[in-house]
């Protein structure tokens, strides 16, 4: 396995864990899927639009990708009325000629995620007047209520998400001023890796130090569980826009490892 390979896999490997969790319960209106198409993992929702249920993750990872499969990912969200996804694509690992196979699918290059990576190491000091600790079930519904506005999701949605907190292998973090949930942030740990994910801050709490927080203490949980490699991400630098998150993340010791990027249906 590439080592761009093993950091794209324990995001999968996450993925797949919380939405076993959420499959093991009927949620009302909560509507998700995981299908299989080659070795493309399509995560479909059509009762949540957002590109973060519906994506495809894996395209190139165990053989080049072909005409057919491409074609077939698009039937797979046209058939569930859904008209825009994203599909991630690592250059490295799609191979050659991605842009024209791509292009005659119709897809279309969109902003793409920039994927970073740390090893242990010192960790930044971190200066803010809001306390951090790991959370279960009680904070479950508090977990949700501020990744979905964070994230854009509907509350319909709230439901899942709060599934998060009893998922094998996902340690979820928060940040309080005193007994008020202010941010989140959950890591999950396989084989050695980490994967930081879920981080959001209350609009109530932001500029506070929050997202430092908590981003100081996952990384204090992987390194003492043994994790070598941490891995997270966000949108790629953009001129004109602030990257927040960027620099923290550059801030808390990780290097960009690799941009991927993501290709949606034309003129979705």
């Amino acid at each position: 396995m590439t080592a761009f390979e093993a950091l794209e896999s324990v995001e999968r490997q996450a993925f797949m864990a919380w939405f076993d969790t959420v499959a093991r319960r009927e949620f009302s209106g909560v509507n998700w899927a995981l299908e299989r198409i080659g070795d493309a993992l399509c995560s479909v929702s059509a009762s949540e639009p957002s590109i973060l249920l519906n994506r495809v993750m894996g395209v190139g990872s165990q053989a080049p990708p072909t005409l057919e499969q491409l074609k077939d990912i698009r039937d797979l969200y046209s058939k569930a009325g859904i008209g825009r996804f994203f599909l991630h694509v690592v250059p490295e690992l799609f191979g050659p000629g991605r842009e024209d196979l791509l292009t005659e699918v119709g897809y279309e290059k969109y902003r793409g995620w920039m994927k970073f990576r740390r090893t242990p190491g010192a960790l930044r000091e971190v200066h803010s007047d809001l306390s951090v600790r790991r959370v279960g079930a009680e904070h479950a519904d508090d977990f949700a209520s501020i990744v979905a506005r964070g994230f854009g999701l509907g509350p319909g949605f709230e439901s899942a998400l709060a599934e998060l907190v009893s998922t094998p292998s996902w340690h979820v973090y928060m940040t309080f001023d005193g007994d008020a949930p202010a941010g989140t942030g959950a890591v999950y740990l396989r084989d050695g890796i980490g994967y930081l994910d879920f981080a959001a801050t209350h609009p109530d709490f932001r500029r506070r130090g929050a997202q430092s927080l908590v981003l100081r203490a996952r990384l204090r949980h992987a390194f003492d569980a043994g994790c070598k490699s941490i891995v997270t991400m966000t949108g790629e630098a953009v001129p004109g826009e602030e990257q927040h998150s960027y620099r923290n993340i550059e801030r808390s010791g990780f290097a960009a490892a690799y941009l991927r990027e993501n290709w949606i249906p034309a003129g979705s």
